[in-house]
């Protein structure tokens, strides 16, 4: 979990607060009178600069317990961080009249440089990208810049308006500095580009600590001599709210949210909890012996919910993550692809662009100073498999009675579970590779759509996929007749009259359709096709138009399954 950790000068010993209870949940013996206190980027350890024991105390938060003691120069107070956690830069005296900052590795907790600067440095602050540290001097009434990558002092700010500088911060964006100084009781802005002090903000008497929040649009200074913290618009760079604090308050933090602030209130023994939304105090915690330097040890984030929570393999849209201690996110993977455009709405919300990824499921991570989230299945984000996409067919038509072999040219074909010709399922298919099937089409008439679906959806319908169908070809076989009469005859003769209709690309019959006869221009008689394809009709033709004649005609119209056919037989007629 978080904590804050509180240094007490005269307690020699470090408050651990549990900021979720506003209650000292650890007291940890320290060295003697411990005045600075910073957390190292991925929370796990805090530094404690004793300044009568001119050492560091280096205690791992899992624990709370001092697990290394550093030695440092005299009289060391303020310590910071550089943003990658490899070292830390301890502020303490050099010698009568000048100050020193003391370059820690961290990683085998000793000195491995020093850098002289002006006299009796009060408070560190590194730029976000670390290149530089900023020193502000309290003695020396000036500020002085250090160059991280060659431990030497490039520039030194000062100003008589700006007196003693105490504390020092810097905006997010590495823009502008910020010092308190308690003797002009007025915060200088320093713009970092060109090192000079653009502004002197006047504020509460005796500035000493300062703190700027998370998304850098408020600056908030613990005026040491009027018991109160001055809340600065960084837009207008003019106190907007003056909140009334504990007894002699020297140190202020904002919680990696930019929620709540925290004040180290050195008379009263105790840390004012202030609500930034109202800037209010809304609990007074009390600690040890004068306490001092203060800091917050955060802890790595976590997952709990996406929205949302599946998309195209494409990706491009904006996800949502929510977790807990979320501030400070410097990256969002999804698996081990990472995200862009990766925005910090608050410590419970984080903002991206999906990034492009092959389908599956995969964990969304969140990357703080204080580590990777870990993975739970309430980080999982499932790109989908795209729905297939029909491009080709080979051939584009077939006969109406189907069993045609056509090729479906397309892509994300793999796990097909239906293939259908229009409305109709085909009669069976092969899923050869993700970009080709092999399907029969069945029975069907007209021009339809082919598609293909999977399980991750049914391919869009387009002019590719059209399939036509032909009508089956027919053919028709009229028999001969015979009718006889007995001179001079009657003007009507009797005739039955018949044909069979075939379908020749099934070799069936084709029941149930209409023929029509006719001897000559005159219709005779209709029938419909019985089951083995044969028509037959009995109608009466004159005799005159039969002996003219002397044949008929079977006809079949066709249907959209069926091409037309028509065929002609002898009609003879016999004088008995």
């Amino acid at each position: 979990m978080s904590l804050v950790y509180v240094a007490n000068l005269r307690g020699n010993s470090v408050s651990a607060i549990d900021p979720t209870t506003n209650t000292v949940v650890a007291t940890i013996p320290v060295g003697r009178f411990p005045e600075g206190v910073a957390v190292a980027p991925d929370g796990a350890h805090a530094y404690v600069t004793n300044n009568a024991d001119s050492t560091v105390s280096v205690i791992d938060t899992a624990t709370n317990s001092v697990t290394a003691l550093i030695p440092v120069g005299r009289f060391p107070n303020p310590v910071a961080f550089a943003p990658d956690g490899a070292h830390a830069y301890v502020g303490r005296f050099f010698s009568p009249g000048i100050g020193g900052v003391d370059v820690i590795d961290t990683s085998t907790n000793t000195v491995t440089a020093t850098v002289q600067v002006g006299n009796q440095p009060f408070g560190i602050a590194l730029t976000p990208d670390g290149a530089h540290a900023y020193v502000a001097c309290f003695v020396g009434s000036s500020v002085s810049v250090i160059d991280t990558a060659t431990n030497t002092v490039t520039a030194t700010i000062s100003s008589p308006s700006a007196r003693t500088p105490a504390g020092i911060a810097i905006s997010p964006d590495g823009a502008h500095a910020y010092t308190a100084n308690f003797n002009s009781n007025n915060v200088s802005v320093i713009d970092t580009a060109t090192n000079t002090i653009t502004t002197l903000i006047p504020v509460g008497s005796g500035p000493e600590g300062i703190a700027i929040s998370p998304d850098g649009t408020h600056v908030y200074v613990a005026d040491a001599n009027a018991n109160s913290v001055s809340v600065i618009d960084t837009a207008t760079n003019t106190v907007t709210a003056t909140v009334a604090v504990g007894a002699g308050p020297v140190a202020v933090l904002v919680d990696p949210a930019g929620a709540t602030a925290y004040v180290s209130n050195s008379g009263a023994n105790t840390v004012s909890v202030i609500d930034t939304a109202t800037n209010t105090v809304t609990a007074t915690i009390a600690v040890g012996n004068t306490p001092f330097g203060i800091a917050e040890a955060t802890a790595p984030p976590t997952v709990t919910a996406l929205n949302p929570t599946h998309g195209p393999e494409a990706g491009g849209g904006t996800i949502t993550i929510s977790g807990t201690h979320l501030s400070g996110a410097q990256a969002v993977d999804f698996g081990t692809t990472p995200a862009i455009n990766v925005t910090v709405v608050n410590d419970f919300t984080v903002t991206a662009t999906i990034p492009a990824h092959a389908d599956g499921t995969v964990d969304v991570t969140v990357t703080t100073p204080a580590g990777t989230s870990a993975t739970n299945p309430a980080d999982q984000y499932t790109y989908d498999e795209p729905a297939p996409t029909v491009t080709a067919l080979n051939p584009t038509h077939g006969f109406a009675s189907g069993g045609t072999s056509v090729t479906i040219i397309g892509t994300d074909f793999l796990g097909a579970t239906a293939v259908t010709f229009g409305t109709t399922p085909a009669t069976s298919f092969t899923v050869n590779d993700d970009t080709s099937i092999t399907a029969t089409a069945p029975a069907g008439t007209g021009t339809v759509d082919v598609t293909v679906t999977t399980p991750a959806g049914t391919s869009a319908t387009n002019p590719a996929d059209l399939y036509t169908y032909d009508p089956d070809t027919t053919s028709l076989t009229a028999y001969p007749i015979v009718a006889s009469v007995t001179p001079p005859g009657p003007p009507d003769i009797n005739l039955d009259l018949s044909a069979t209709l075939t379908d020749t690309v099934t070799g069936q019959p084709a029941p149930g359709q209409t023929i029509v006869f006719t001897v000559g221009t005159r219709t005779v008689c209709t029938a419909i096709t019985d089951s083995t394809g044969t028509a037959t009709c009995h109608g009466r033709v004159a005799f005159v138009e039969a002996v003219r004649h002397r044949q008929y005609t079977a006809t079949f119209a066709g249907t959209p399954a069926l091409a037309p056919a028509t065929d002609t037989a002898p009609l003879v007629v016999i004088h008995t």
